[in-house]
């Protein structure tokens, strides 16, 4: 009986944590920190925020057959971006050009701006 309980409560957890959201957002410069794309800076042409992973531009290319449909009348080989873990990758900051975790802060009017860890810097 104990192990169904725990099981349930693990299932729960998971579905809680799935809409979680990203500091990183589409349009922001990053540097993928591993993989086999390590040291590749890009920016962020996607965010998928429920499955926690982005799109960025020139990194983890997978090529894709392509068969000709109405839309591409053309086939071939397309080269496709594929998403990489939020994790992995992180922004680079505007003033030094090196990684950095982002913060919060709130401006005197009220509104929230992300910053650089690193130097302060709005982001």
């Amino acid at each position: 009986m104990a192990g169904k309980r725990n099981r349930r409560s693990m299932r729960a957890k998971a579905v809680k944590r799935k809409g979680r959201s990203m500091k990183i957002v589409k349009g922001d410069r990053v540097v993928v920190l591993s993989g086999q794309d390590k040291g590749a800076v890009g920016s962020v042409e996607r965010t998928l925020p429920e499955q926690g992973r982005v799109i960025v531009e020139g990194v983890n290319v997978a090529r894709k057959h392509q068969a000709p449909t109405r839309q591409a009348q053309q086939g071939g080989i397309i080269d496709k971006a594929m998403p990489v873990d939020a994790s992995n990758v992180a922004v680079v900051s505007p003033t030094d050009g090196k990684p950095t975790r982002v913060g919060y802060r709130f401006t005197p009017e009220g509104r929230k701006v992300r910053i650089c860890k690193r130097t302060g810097a709005d982001l």
